[in-house]
């Protein structure tokens, strides 16, 4: 007899391979974050410990180019990770939000999921040595009731410069505090 592995959770690493890229989106988040004070006053009203546009701006590809060029690109790294996930779509998935997030030294962002989306991710444009990981919690965990506890529960991935990371909307993730002296800058978004 043998056991066989049932019900994988995907993860999709990519880079998006240009140094020039990454720098001109990290300049257009600090530029929003600059510009958007509904999302500095919702970002300290909420205790987001930097700056987020979660909440303030739903059109970010149609008010910067820039962004607008990564949407291109992030459509094409989604339909990749949506074939390996052997994914049955009658139509290619569509983005359905994108934010800035600027993690000040000390700040986290507590466990949490995407409802009402396919495929989540994270962009990342400045990553200090230290700026804290994306943790991703075994879907598995809170069915366990007595099991006994297992190594991987959580897997930490740290992700570099240029990182783009992908995961199904339902897998619960956090980032872990940002140690580092410098801000950690990345941009997430829904795909449905």
């Amino acid at each position: 007899m043998a056991s066989r592995m049932l019900f994988a959770t995907q993860l999709y690493e990519g880079s998006l391979d240009d140094d020039a890229l990454v720098a001109d989106l990290a300049d257009a988040c600090r530029d929003l974050a600059r510009d958007d004070r509904a999302g500095r006053r919702w970002s300290r009203a909420h205790g987001y410990r930097g700056y987020t546009s979660y909440a303030s701006l739903n059109d970010l590809p149609r008010r910067d180019p820039r962004i607008a060029g990564l949407v291109r690109l992030l459509d094409r790294h989604v339909a990749a990770f949506a074939c390996d996930c052997g994914f049955e779509l009658g139509k290619k998935l569509k983005l359905d939000s994108l934010w800035v997030n600027i993690l000040r030294p000390g700040g986290t962002h507590s466990g949490h999921i995407h409802p009402h989306s396919v495929v989540s991710g994270t962009v990342y444009l400045a990553v200090p040595s230290g700026s804290g990981a994306l943790r991703l919690e075994d879907p598995r965990l809170p069915l366990m009731m007595a099991a006994p506890s297992r190594p991987d529960t959580f897997v930490h991935v740290a992700p570099r410069q240029g990182s783009v990371l992908l995961w199904e909307s339902w897998l619960r993730h956090e980032v872990m505090p940002n140690n580092a002296r410098a801000e950690r800058i990345s941009i997430s978004f829904n795909y449905r």
